[in-house]
C-alpha cells in the first residue's frame, strides 16, 4: 500500500514538475514571439507538444482547409475536468433545454484566432495564452474549461507569412512605404475561395465554417472571443461592443460585457496601453464571430488590435511610434488572459443566466411556415437548418394567419403537410428568430454590415410569421428519384426553376450530351411545361449510350425526367421550333486580379467550382486587355474598379466579343465601366442637386452621410420572366441592395429585372437619399449587340453565397443567353 502511495505521488509531482519546465513558445520554435511569422504547421507543432506532453490538455483535430492544412481546437483545464471533458459537455450541453434540470458548474470559454488571415498576430498570441494558461494560471483551470482555435483561417494566414517573409527586408523596414507593408491582391484576408469567413458563421458556405460550427454546437460555449486586427493607428478594441444591440441580446449579455471590458481595461491602464469601447463595432449582424455565438447564448465579443497586413514585424505608425508583431501578440494575450480569469470568478453565473438566455417564451413569432413551392429550395434550407442543428418539421393541413413576407402585411394561407415549420420553441429558437424575422430592429443606422438577411427572401419563399405555434408533426418521409430508360422516347424533358436544375445542366454538358431549352411554354403528355424547360432530344444525341448516360447523371442529380414519344406537342411550341433553342458547353472566362473585388471574384469563383461544377477559365487583370476574347462564350467581370482595366481600347474588345455572339456579365460596380458610354444604354440614376449652405456641425456629418448609404437592404423588384435571364423564376424577386447606385431603365435594352415606381425597401436600412433612387431603377438589364450581349446585374446575385434565390440568375446568363448563336 505504501509502495503504491509512493509511486502515485512520485507520478504527481512529475507531472507537477514538468508543467513547470514545459518548454516556451520561443524554446520551442527556436525564437522569440514576435521576431517573425509563425506558419501554420509549426503553430500546430507546438499545441501537438504541449498536449502530448501535459495530461490537462487534449488536441482535437476538428476538420480540414480546401489546401488541406489542417484544423484543431485544444481544451485546457485542470487534470480532473480533462479526464471527465465529456461529462462536463453534455452536462452543459442540457442546459440548452429550458425544460432541463441539470446544471453545470464550469465555465466554458472559446478563444477563436486568425479568421482573417493577414490579421496574423492572434496566432502567435494564442501559443503565448495556451503557454501561460498551463504554467502560471493554472488556478482559473480549477473550474473552467477553456477551448483554443489556433487559426480559424489558416489557408489565408500562410498565404499572408508566405508572401511577407518573401519580401521583407532585414532587418524589417518600418516605413510606410516599404513593399513589406503593401500586400497584393487578394491579400491574406480570405480563405482559398476568397470568402470572408467571419461573414460566414450563420450562412456556412465554406468548409472552414462548416467543420468548426459541428464541433462549436457540441459545445454551446459561454464566452467566445474572436481575435481580429484593425488599422495601423487604431487603439486596441474590447467589449462592451456598439449600437445597435440586436434586441434578442439579454440585458445580462450586454451588462457581462462591460465587466470584461472593465477586467481588461485594469490591465490596459497599468501598463499605460490605449484602448477604446462601445464603437465601430456593433452586434446586429448574426454572421460575425461575436453575433453567431452571442445568438447561441454565448458573450460573443470581438477584440481588435491595431495592425493588419500592413504592420509586418513592425511599423511606424502617423504618430511616430513603431507598432511591432511583439506588441501586438502581447495585447492579445492579455485580453484572452483576462477574458478566462472573469469566467472563472463568475462560473457560476455564467452558467446560471446561460441556462435562462434558452428559454424563449418571449419571442414574439412562434413559428414560421414555408411554403414548398419548390422541393430544391425546401432541401437547400433543410440543409442550413442541419448545420446549426435547427428542428423544423411538416405543417398539419391548418390555417395559418401571420405576417405574409410577400405582401408584408397580415394574412392567412392554407398549410399543407409538404409545408415546412420552424418553431421557436427550441434550443436554437432565438436564432431561428433572427435567422427568419422579417425585419431586424434598428436602434441606430450606423452599422458595420447589411441590416437585412431574412432566410425567407434569401431563399425566395413565399412564408408566414405567425405569432401563434403553428400545428406540425415529423415527416421521415425521403425525396427520392429514380428514372428510367424508354428506348422509344423522341425526347426526355426535365424543368428549370432551381439551382439544382442548373448542376443538372452543367453535368450533362460535361458529359456532352446536348441539351435545348423551351423560350415559350408547351403542353405534352398533358403536362404544362414553362419557359426554360430541358428538352434533351434523341436526335441530337445520336449515340448508343445516351438513355443510359442521360438517366444516371439525371438520378445523380435528383431529376426526375418526363420522357415523351412525338415531338408534336399537345399545345404550344412543337420541338422543332426555333423557340426550342440548343445550349453550346459554354467556354466561360472570369476576370480576377488587381482592381477587381476579391471578394466578388471569390464569390464567383466558388460558385462554379462548388455548386454549379462546371469549368471556368480564370483570367488576371494584369493582360486582360491583351487576351483573346474569341476563344470564350462568357467572359464574367466581377464587382470592382477598372477604370485602369476597361479603357477604350479593351471595351471596344468587349463589344466586338458580344457582337460575334458573346456573353458579357457585369456584376455590381464594374457597370461603371458602361455606363454613359456611347453605344451603351446604361446610364447612372442621379437626383437634382439641391444647393445648400453647408453648415452642418463636424460632429454630425458622419451620421448625415448615411442618408446616401443602403447597407444592405432588401427592395421587392419585378422579374421579366418572359425572357432567359428571367427564366425559373416568377414576376416577383426580393433583391439585397449593397450601396445606393442605381441606374435609370434601358432605354435601348432589355430591362429584366427592375424596381417600379412604387418600390420601398421591405427590410434594413436606407438612407432617405439613396431611397429616393431606387423607385424606376434598373436591377438586371440586357444590352444586345449584335449577336451577342452586355448582362447589366445592379445587385450582386450571388452576394457571399447565402443569397440563395439569386443563383439562378447567373447560371440564366451563362448557359441560357446567346449560347444558340455560334461563333
Amino acid at each position: 500500500m505504501k509502495i503504491k502511495a509512493f509511486i502515485l505521488l512520485f507520478f504527481v509531482s512529475s507531472i507537477a514538475v514538468f508543467s513547470q519546465t514545459i518548454k516556451s513558445p520561443a524554446e520551442f520554435l527556436g525564437y522569440e514571439i514576435g521576431s517573425r511569422f509563425t506558419r501554420h504547421h509549426q503553430v500546430v507543432d507546438y499545441f501537438k507538444y504541449v498536449s502530448n506532453s501535459l495530461p490537462n490538455v487534449k488536441l482535437e483535430k476538428y476538420g480540414e482547409t480546401n489546401e488541406h492544412r489542417e484544423l484543431y481546437v485544444t481544451y485546457i483545464s485542470s487534470q480532473e475536468n480533462i479526464d471527465n471533458i465529456e461529462y462536463i459537455r453534455k452536462e452543459n450541453l442540457s442546459q440548452t433545454v429550458s425544460s432541463n434540470s441539470n446544471t453545470n458548474d464550469k465555465a466554458i470559454v472559446w478563444l477563436s484566432y486568425n479568421v482573417h488571415g493577414n490579421e496574423a498576430s492572434s496566432t502567435e498570441a494564442s501559443m503565448l495564452t495556451l503557454y501561460d494558461l498551463v504554467t502560471n494560471k493554472k488556478e482559473w483551470l480549477k473550474n473552467t474549461i477553456v477551448i483554443i482555435d489556433p487559426c480559424i483561417n489558416p489557408d489565408g494566414r500562410d498565404r499572408y507569412v508566405n508572401w511577407y517573409n518573401q519580401v521583407k527586408s532585414t532587418p524589417f523596414d518600418i516605413a510606410q512605404d516599404a513593399k513589406e507593408h503593401h500586400e497584393p491582391w487578394p491579400g491574406g484576408r480570405p480563405n482559398h475561395y476568397l470568402f470572408d469567413l467571419n461573414r460566414d458563421w450563420a450562412w456556412a458556405t465554406q468548409v472552414e465554417s462548416q467543420q468548426r460550427i459541428k464541433i462549436y454546437n457540441k459545445w454551446m460555449p459561454h464566452i467566445h472571443v474572436d481575435f481580429h486586427e484593425q488599422g495601423i493607428n487604431n487603439p486596441y478594441y474590447f467589449a462592451p461592443a456598439a449600437e445597435p444591440f440586436h434586441e434578442i441580446i439579454t440585458d445580462w449579455q450586454r451588462d457581462f460585457q462591460t465587466q470584461i471590458g472593465k477586467n481588461h481595461a485594469k490591465y490596459f491602464d497599468k501598463e499605460g496601453w490605449l484602448y477604446f469601447t462601445k464603437e465601430s463595432f456593433d452586434l446586429l449582424y448574426p454572421s460575425y464571430g461575436d453575433t453567431y455565438p452571442t445568438f447561441m447564448g454565448a458573450i460573443g465579443m470581438t477584440y481588435e488590435q491595431a495592425g493588419h497586413g500592413r504592420a509586418g514585424l513592425g511599423i511606424n505608425t502617423d504618430e511616430g511610434e513603431v507598432l511591432t508583431l511583439k506588441d501586438r501578440a502581447t495585447h492579445h494575450k492579455t485580453t484572452g488572459l483576462s477574458t478566462v480569469e472573469i469566467a472563472s470568478k463568475n462560473a457560476e453565473k455564467l452558467n446560471s443566466e446561460f441556462k435562462k438566455y434558452f428559454n424563449n417564451d418571449n419571442i414574439t413569432y412562434k413559428s414560421f411556415v414555408i411554403k414548398n413551392e419548390n422541393q430544391d429550395k425546401i432541401d437547400r434550407l433543410k440543409l442550413l437548418l442541419d448545420k446549426h442543428e435547427i428542428v423544423y418539421e411538416n405543417a398539419n393541413n391548418v390555417s395559418v394567419k401571420g405576417y405574409n413576407y410577400a405582401s408584408q402585411n397580415e394574412t392567412k394561407f392554407s398549410a399543407s403537410n409538404k409545408d415546412l415549420v420552424i418553431h421557436t420553441d427550441q434550443p436554437k429558437g432565438k436564432m431561428v428568430n433572427v435567422l427568419f424575422e422579417p425585419s431586424a430592429k434598428l436602434v441606430d443606422s450606423l452599422t458595420y454590415d447589411i441590416t437585412a438577411w431574412s432566410l425567407p427572401y434569401a431563399h425566395g419563399f413565399n412564408a408566414i410569421a405567425s405569432k401563434n405555434k403553428v400545428a406540425s408533426s415529423t415527416n421521415s418521409t425521403v425525396n427520392t428519384v429514380s428514372n428510367t430508360i424508354d428506348k422509344n422516347a423522341y425526347a426526355y424533358i426535365s424543368k428549370w426553376n432551381s439551382l439544382k436544375d442548373a448542376t443538372f445542366l452543367a453535368d450533362i454538358l460535361k458529359n456532352n450530351i446536348v441539351p435545348r431549352f423551351a423560350t415559350k411554354p408547351f403542353t405534352a403528355n398533358g403536362i404544362d411545361y414553362k419557359r426554360g424547360t430541358l428538352i434533351i432530344l434523341r436526335n441530337d444525341n445520336r449515340n448508343e449510350n445516351f438513355d443510359a448516360k442521360l438517366l444516371d447523371i439525371a438520378n445523380q442529380n435528383k431529376r426526375q425526367l418526363s420522357s415523351v414519344t412525338t415531338g408534336f406537342s399537345d399545345a404550344g411550341i412543337d420541338f422543332g421550333s426555333y423557340a426550342v433553342q440548343p445550349i453550346n458547353k459554354q467556354k466561360v472566362a472570369l476576370l480576377s486580379g488587381e482592381s477587381t473585388s476579391s471578394l466578388s471574384f471569390g464569390e464567383i469563383w466558388h460558385f462554379f467550382e462548388t455548386e454549379l461544377e462546371y469549368p471556368l477559365t480564370i483570367l488576371n487583370s494584369d493582360y486582360f486587355s491583351r487576351t483573346d476574347f474569341s476563344k470564350y462564350d462568357v467572359i464574367i467581370l466581377p464587382n470592382g474598379y477598372y477604370s485602369s482595366i476597361l479603357n477604350t481600347n479593351t471595351i471596344e474588345k468587349l463589344t466586338s466579343f458580344a457582337r460575334s455572339g458573346g456573353t458579357v456579365i457585369a456584376i455590381g460596380s464594374a457597370l461603371n465601366s458602361f455606363a454613359d458610354k456611347k453605344g451603351f444604354s446604361l446610364s447612372r440614376k442621379k437626383l437634382e442637386d439641391k444647393k445648400e449652405n453647408n453648415l452642418m456641425p463636424y460632429a454630425d456629418q458622419e451620421r448625415n452621410n448615411v442618408a446616401n448609404l443602403i447597407t444592405g437592404a432588401i427592395f421587392k423588384s419585378t422579374i421579366d420572366t418572359t425572357h432567359p435571364l428571367g427564366f425559373g423564376y416568377s414576376n416577383e424577386y426580393f433583391s439585397l441592395k449593397l450601396s445606393g447606385s442605381t441606374y435609370n431603365y434601358l432605354s435601348g435594352g432589355i430591362n429584366v429585372g427592375y424596381f417600379n415606381k412604387d418600390a420601398t425597401n421591405v427590410s434594413g436600412f436606407a438612407g432617405k437619399t439613396a431611397l429616393q433612387k431606387v423607385p424606376e431603377s434598373l436591377l438586371f438589364g440586357v444590352d444586345e449587340k449584335g449577336r451577342g450581349s452586355f448582362v447589366y446585374m445592379v445587385d450582386n446575385p450571388l452576394f457571399r453565397s447565402f443569397w440563395d434565390n439569386g443563383k439562378l440568375f447567373l447560371a440564366n446568363a451563362v448557359f441560357l443567353l446567346n449560347s444558340d448563336k455560334l461563333k
